[in-house]
């Protein structure tokens, strides 16, 4: 094995740090509100110790977020320093993304040498879905940053035989669980293969160090959950979107086994639909190309918004369209998204202008053309190649064949002739751990029928690792001397190396022909065109020498998906949903949750008097925006999703009776599976006074029992996206006359 030192300043390293810098930061100044839902909670999580603890998404610590608060802890803290801005909780995200494409450069190089680290971390700089993830508020960068320091450090701890690098290695995992709870757990298997064959300690201790390093998992994993739990449930916030108001539970149900097998709790409220076994699917292109967003909310592209009475909490004004599903915030707050066009298809564009030629969204099985950009649930169809299909390829896609590239070369590359079955190599004990992260990470996403497509950023690292294994190992074997009369040396490893480069290329290029044909019929047929040539100059060696063809195909390889990692930052766009395409480019879209009506936060705002709650809505994305714009109160009921059994309907009223709660806000939209909100809904219909709130007029009360008029002022109103969104009437209750 050679052991390749890495200098002191590598300037390749050094410009593809910058080039990551500039693709996750570039524009995080107009990141407006980012992913609202964890925006109001960092607001939330500015104004109390405990708020900050339990990660509140309310100032009242009414209830939490759908994860442990380790993330948010990151950007709370920011928020403090500088405030709440977009860039400000979005800047965490953005060094964790620039920190991981070192780390990867770390981890490829002693044993591959510096060109497999360039590769890796521009492998990982350029994939599409790491650069829109690392661009929001959203907790995935993080926790990949998380997951890559504890292969580095276990790494560190099989180099240097060190237990306490052992212990904090599976201790960081511990810590990335309580980011995104059993996500991070995916990597398990990957660090158990490693550390048992690289690790050359005697049996004895390397079993005990084992032992030892699944206590420090396990004491990192369950002691926030344990201490949050042990809290009286009186003392604390409601667990977000778990049944029993339990951190373990949200773990190993919403967060856990739901994941796989698609969800069973939390059905049938303000976003009906979310995360069924139906979801594997797409919304489809409707007559109104209905989307489907966050949590399933579906929004028409016929809306009709009031103009001048609503705004995003970053402070600008919807654009009137329908949210697409991407809830990105654009330049000026905006987020671009697809314009709407027929049956679901965008207007035509030539070239690469950044308008999409026709394309498809969401149509049968899920397809949704070129980009993937749309339903929050674009997954495609399960099965073993949904990793290639559009929804899903498009983000993580591109450089898929490489991977598997590395699993084989890697393998073959790097084992010496003659060898015992069971000997492994040091670089193939690395090919191991690499494939121990891709394998059941892929089939993982490849089964489940719950998650959303910018989770497959899981899939990065190993990607990225792979192919710069796989590229070292073919030029390994295409440098092996066939003259050598040394027997230890595979003769054939040239032609191997020539057989699997060739399809390897022409796999990757058909493939990427495949993502951009919805949007640009001249580039994918230069694709193909690329495919076919280079395929064929790798099989005969002395055509072109190879560093030509190294070049030639690193161009080609990179180049569209390249661009289509770069359409999030040519955008501005910070995303609740976070994906990357060329339909990102098209101008207007709204961002999905954190719209506000002006004149109701002006009312409610004079009027609450001594209230605790400036009002109470259904649904968390209904209330974030006035959470972010005012820094008061507003109790989400039903948590994210509208259905979380968060109180009785005799609590609720007992609220109200103390004068805690004076307001309902309550839209079309507004039901819950719960059977207590359920009786809660009803009983605020039946009781409350509905509200008009326009600040120029008189206010007034009217019983719900009068025909409630629509228009400029009046309580039933048009909102803009969000919980409140698309064509929603939305209507204010008064409830401080009831007692």
């Amino acid at each position: 094995m050679r052991n390749f030192r890495i200098k002191k300043l590598d300037w390749y390293l050094v410009g593809i740090l910058v080039l990551s810098a500039f693709l996750y930061g570039w524009g995080i100044w107009d990141a407006g509100s980012a992913n609202s839902f964890y925006t109001a909670a960092i607001t939330s999580m500015t104004k109390s110790w405990s708020n900050f603890w339990y990660g509140a998404f309310d100032p009242a610590g009414f209830i939490t977020v759908d994860k442990p608060p380790v993330a948010l802890w990151f950007m709370a803290i920011s928020a403090k320093i500088f405030g709440v801005h977009g860039w400000s909780v979005v800047l965490q995200s953005v060094l964790a993304g620039i920190a991981s494409v070192y780390l990867m450069y770390r981890l490829l190089t002693p044993k591959f040498g510096p060109w497999a680290g360039r590769v890796a971390a521009l492998v990982m700089t350029l994939t599409p879905t790491v650069v829109a993830n690392s661009r929001t508020n959203n907790m995935d960068a993080i926790l990949v940053f998380f997951l890559l320091l504890a292969v580095f450090l276990l790494q560190k701890a099989v180099t240097k035989q060190k237990l306490w690098l052992v212990l904090v290695s599976f201790g960081l995992i511990g810590v990335a669980f309580n980011i995104k709870m059993l996500q991070a757990f995916m990597i398990l298997p990957a660090m158990f293969v490693y550390y048992w064959f690289a690790i050359k300690v005697p049996w004895k201790k390397k079993l005990g160090w084992f032992g030892l390093g699944l206590i420090s998992l396990a004491v990192f994993t369950l002691a926030y959950p344990t201490a949050v739990d042990s809290v009286n449930k009186n003392s604390r916030p409601y667990i977000g979107s778990s049944q029993t108001n339990s951190l373990l539970e949200l773990a190993f149900g919403y967060n856990g086994t739901q994941r796989l097998l698609g969800q069973s709790t939390g059905t049938g409220g303000t976003f009906a639909g979310m995360g069924n076994k139906k979801s594997s699917k797409s919304t489809g292109g409707t007559k109104n190309q209905q989307m489907q967003q966050p949590g399933g909310q579906t929004g028409n592209t016929n809306t009709n918004t009031t103009q001048g009475n609503t705004t995003q909490a970053g402070g600008q004004a919807p654009t009137g369209q329908a949210p697409t599903g991407q809830a990105p915030t654009g330049k000026n707050g905006n987020a671009p998204t697809m314009p709407t066009g027929q049956k679901g298809q965008a207007p035509t564009g030539k070239g690469m202008t950044g308008q999409k030629p026709t394309g498809k969204m969401g149509g049968k099985n899920g397809k949704m053309g070129g980009g993937g950009v749309g339903s929050a649930f674009a997954i495609g169809t399960a099965g073993p190649f949904r990793l290639f299909g559009v929804d899903l390829g498009s983000q993580i896609g591109w450089y898929l064949p490489f991977a598997i590239l590395g699993m084989i070369a890697g393998w073959l590359g790097f084992r010496k002739k003659g060898s015992k079955w069971y000997h492994v190599s040091a670089e193939q004990e690395d090919v191991l751990l690499w494939a121990g992260w891709f394998v059941p990470v892929y089939g993982f996403f490849s089964v489940a029928s719950f998650f959303h497509p910018y989770y497959t950023i899981m899939l990065a690292p190993a990607i990225a690792a792979l192919a710069a294994i796989g590229v070292a190992a073919v030029h390994k074997m295409l440098k092996v001397d066939v003259e050598t009369e040394d027997e230890t040396v595979d003769k054939t490893q040239p032609f191997v190396g020539r057989i699997l480069i060739s399809l390897t290329v022409l796999a990757t290029l058909l493939l990427q022909a495949y993502y951009v044909s919805s949007y640009y019929p001249v580039i994918t047929v230069i694709l193909i065109i690329a495919a076919i040539a280079l395929s064929a100059l790798w099989l005969f060696p002395k055509l072109v020498a190879n560093k030509i063809k190294a070049i030639l195909t690193t161009v080609a390889v990179l180049a569209m998906g390249g661009f289509w990692a770069l359409t999030p930052t040519i955008s501005h766009t910070s995303a609740a949903i976070p994906a990357a395409g060329p339909s990102l480019l098209s101008k207007g879209g709204t961002d999905m949750g954190g719209s506000v009506n002006k004149k109701l936060l002006a009312y409610t705002e004079k009027n609450q008097g001594s209230a605790k709650y400036l009002f109470a809505t259904t649904d968390s994305n209904s209330a974030s925006g006035y959470i972010i714009k005012s820094g008061k109160a507003v109790m989400a009921l039903g948590g994210y999703n509208g259905t979380d059994p968060t109180m009785t309907f005799k609590q609720f009223k007992n609220l109200v009776k103390s004068g805690q709660l004076k307001y309902f806000v309550m839209s079309d939209r507004s039901k819950s599976s719960d059977g207590q909100i359920k009786k809660i809904l009803a009983w605020v219909k039946a009781n409350g006074k509905t509200v008009t709130y326009d600040s120029s007029q008189s206010t007034s009360s009217t019983s719900t029992k009068q025909t409630t008029q629509t228009g400029r002022g009046m309580g039933t109103r048009t909102m803009g996206a969000g919980g409140m969104g698309g064509n929603t009437s939305s209507t204010l209750y008064d409830l401080s006359s009831i007692y």
